[in-house]
């Protein structure tokens, strides 16, 4: 994984501060891959906001808080709702490759 503990931990806690308590939060894409150089962060996150408004919003704020923390890089989020939202291939995809953080 090409997350130090220190950005992993960030990213986690940012995330529940921002999705809930119970959000959980995986890292994929070319991040897991030790192998490969540089890429953009890409995460996938399940939460219990039931809106899409509620997401949207938690979605802004919590890229705004990583930017703060992590600075200024390219970062790709992928959010489901674990209520009232499709599961889609890329959530499967994300979860099943991804590592948790």
């Amino acid at each position: 994984m090409r997350l130090s503990a220190t950005q992993a931990k960030v990213i986690r806690e940012t995330a529940k501060q921002t999705f809930g308590t119970d959000a959980e939060v995986w890292l994929f894409g070319s991040r897991t891959d030790d192998g490969k150089r540089s890429g953009d962060i890409d995460l996938f996150l399940e939460t219990s906001l039931s809106s899409a408004d509620a997401v949207w919003n938690a979605q802004r704020k919590f890229l705004a808080k990583l930017y703060m923390a992590l600075g200024e890089q390219k970062i790709d989020v992928v959010v489901k709702r674990r209520t009232g939202q499709a599961e889609l291939p890329i959530h499967n995809a994300a979860k099943a490759q991804g590592i948790r953080l």
